[in-house]
C-alpha cells in the first residue's frame, strides 16, 4: 500500500472491524462534498418536520421551540443572506488561521524541527506518547486552542521519529479532547458549565446553588488526567500505531543531533518566548485583566485573546529563528513564508465553506435542540418508570453521545440538556455537581469522533499533509479505540468513585438525599 492508505498488521477481530468502517466511511464523498450534502439535507428534513416542537429549554425563555422550515419564503431569504457570514462566522476558521501563520513561520524557518528534535534527544522516547496526551489534555486551559496547534506537532514529532504521523496526530487529538474533562488546572469550560448548572438547579433549590462554584468536578478532573494519559499512551501504543503500520510517505529530518548553529538559533528563539510569556502575563494582570473586582479571570480580555497570544508566541521565535539561520534575511521572505503557510490551508478554507453553511442551517432550523429535548424527555420517561440507578446513569450517557453527534459545542449541548437533566437527577437524589460530571465524560470521551465537532475538519486538513486521501471514515477508524476506550474505564472509574462516595470536588457530593 503507499502512503495515503492504512496499512494494518495482523488480522484480528478488532483491526478488521477498523478496516471495514474506515472503508465505509472513505466511501462517502470528500469531507467539502459530504458538509454541502448535508446542508442540503437539512433544508430538506426542515421542511418535512416543519412545525415539530418541544418545550423551550431555556427557561429564561417562554414558548416552544419548533424546526423551521428553510424551504420556505423566510428560510430560502435567510440562506442567501447568510451565506458570507455563515463562511466567514465558521468559528474555527479565524482562529485556525491566525494560529497558523504563526505556526507556519516557525515550521518554515525551521524552528518547529530544530525544538522538536532537541526535546527528542531531551525526553526518554517512551515517554514522548504520554507527554503528548498530556500535553492534549492540559491545553483545554487555552479552550479550544490545543485542536489548532497540538495535532500538526504531534505529527511532526512522531515522523521526526520515525514513527507514524498519523499515531501522533490521534495522539494528542485524543488528549486534546479528554482534556475537556480532565484538567490540572480550572478552565473557562469549568466556568461556562458551573453556571449553567447553576441557572438548571437555581430554580428547585436556591440554597443549593448558592453553594455551586466552579472547582465542582476538580477532584474527579485531577484523577481523570492520569487516566486519559495511560490510556492513550496505551492505545497509541498497541491499537493505532500497529494498525497502521509503517509510515511509507517522506521522512522527516535527521534527529540524531542538533548544529553549533541550530542550537544558538533555538538559545535565541527561546529567550524570545520567555520574553513574550513575561510581556502577556504582565497584560494578562494588567491592560487585559479587565475590571478585576467584576470579571472573572477566566473571561477576561486576556482568555478572550488567546487565539492572538499563540499567534505570537510562535510567530516572534519563529522570526528570531529565522534571522539567526538567516532563512529569513529580509522582509520578502517573511512573506512568502507566511504566504506558504495560507497556500497549505487552502483546502481547509474551501471546507470551511461548506461546513460553515452545514453549521449554521442545522442551528437556524433548530433541529438540534428538538433531537436533544426529545432525548432527554425519553430518559425522564425511563427513569420514572424505575430505571434507576446505574443503568440511568448510563442511559444518560448514551443519550448525550448521541445528541453528540448532533451538536459539536460542549457548552451549547450542556445549555439544552442541564434544564432538564440536573433536576430530574436531583428528583433521583444526584447532586446537580455530578449530574454535570456524568455529562462531561460522555462528551470528552466522544468528541474526537463526532463530525459535527466544529475541529473535524480542522484535523482532517491536518491529517491530509500525510496521506492525501485522508476522509471522514480513515480519521473515525483511526480514532475510535480512543473513544471506546475512554468511555469504558472513564465510565469505570466514575462508577466506583460513585460507589464509595467520595466527593466529585470541594464541598461537592454525589448524593443529595
Amino acid at each position: 500500500m503507499g502512503q495515503n492508505e492504512t496499512t494494518s498488521k495482523g488480522n484480528g477481530l478488532l483491526f478488521r472491524s477498523l478496516d471495514w468502517i474506515e472503508r465505509i466511511g472513505n466511501r462517502l464523498p470528500s469531507p467539502l462534498t459530504l458538509f454541502f450534502l448535508l446542508a442540503l439535507l437539512v433544508v430538506l428534513l426542515s421542511g418535512i418536520f416543519s412545525g415539530v416542537s418541544v418545550p423551550n429549554p431555556n427557561v429564561e425563555e417562554e414558548g416552544a421551540v419548533q424546526v423551521k422550515n428553510l424551504f420556505s419564503e423566510e428560510g430560502l431569504q435567510y440562506i442567501f443572506t447568510s451565506a458570507v457570514d455563515n463562511f466567514i462566522g465558521f468559528a474555527p476558521l479565524g482562529a485556525v488561521l491566525v494560529t497558523m501563520l504563526g505556526i507556519g513561520l516557525a515550521e518554515h524557518t525551521g524552528l518547529v524541527g530544530a525544538a522538536l528534535k532537541g526535546v527528542v534527544l531531551a525526553v526518554p522516547k517512551r515517554f514522548i506518547t504520554a507527554a503528548l496526551v498530556f500535553a492534549g489534555i492540559m491545553s483545554s486551559v487555552a479552550v479550544n486552542a490545543g485542536y489548532v496547534v497540538l495535532p500538526p506537532l504531534g505529527a511532526v514529532l512522531f515522523l521526526g521519529l520515525g514513527r507514524h504521523p498519523i499515531a501522533g496526530l490521534a495522539a494528542a487529538f485524543a488528549g486534546v479532547s479528554g482534556g475537556f474533562g480532565a484538567n490540572l488546572l480550572l478552565t473557562s469550560t469549568d466556568a461556562i458549565l458551573t453556571e449553567l448548572t447553576f441557572e438548571a438547579i437555581q430554580g428547585v433549590d436556591p440554597s443549593y446553588a448558592a453553594g455551586i462554584n466552579v472547582t465542582m468536578n476538580y477532584y474527579f478532573m485531577i484523577a481523570s488526567v492520569a487516566l486519559i494519559t495511560i490510556l492513550g499512551t496505551w492505545v497509541t501504543h498497541r491499537i493505532v500505531e500497529p494498525r497502521l503500520g509503517a509510515y511509507e510517505g517522506e521522512k522527516g529530518e535527521d534527529l540524531e543531533q542538533l548544529t553549533i548553529q541550530e542550537k544558538k538559533g533555538l538559545k535565541a528563539a527561546a529567550f524570545s518566548f520567555i520574553a513574550m510569556l513575561a510581556l502577556f502575563a504582565y497584560l494578562a494582570f494588567g491592560p487585559l485583566r479587565g475590571n478585576a473586582s467584576e470579571v472573572d479571570f477566566l473571561d477576561s480580555p486576556f482568555f478572550d485573546s488567546l487565539v492572538f497570544v499563540i499567534f505570537l508566541l510562535f510567530f516572534v521565535p519563529g522570526l528570531v529563528y529565522g534571522r539567526m539561520m538567516n532563512t529569513i534575511t529580509n522582509d520578502k521572505d517573511l512573506t512568502n513564508f507566511l504566504g506558504k503557510s495560507m497556500a497549505s490551508m487552502s483546502g481547509y478554507i474551501a471546507l470551511a465553506f461548506t461546513a460553515g453553511q452545514f453549521i449554521a442551517y442545522f442551528r437556524e432550523s433548530n433541529m438540534g435542540t428538538v433531537i436533544a429535548v426529545k432525548g432527554s424527555t425519553f430518559l425522564e420517561s425511563v427513569g420514572d418508570g424505575g430505571f434507576t440507578g446505574i443503568p440511568l446513569i448510563l442511559t444518560f450517557m448514551v443519550i448525550t453521545m448521541g445528541v453528540n453527534l448532533f451538536i459539536g459545542s460542549s457548552s451549547a449541548k450542556w445549555t439544552i440538556l442541564a434544564p432538564v437533566f440536573v433536576p430530574m437527577m436531583w428528583n433521583f437524589g444526584y447532586s446537580p455537581e455530578f449530574t454535570t460530571l456524568i455529562y462531561r465524560v460522555a462528551d470528552s470521551s466522544t468528541n474526537m469522533i463526532t463530525p459535527l465537532l466544529l475541529y473535524f475538519p480542522v484535523i482532517i486538513a491536518f491529517a491530509q499533509r500525510y496521506q492525501k486521501k485522508m476522509g471522514i471514515g480513515t480519521l473515525i477508524a483511526t480514532m475510535l479505540p480512543y473513544a471506546i476506550t475512554f468511555a469504558i474505564f472513564w465510565t469505570i472509574l466514575m462508577i466506583v468513585w460513585m460507589l464509595l462516595g467520595i466527593p466529585v470536588g470541594p464541598d461537592a457530593p454525589i448524593r443529595v438525599n
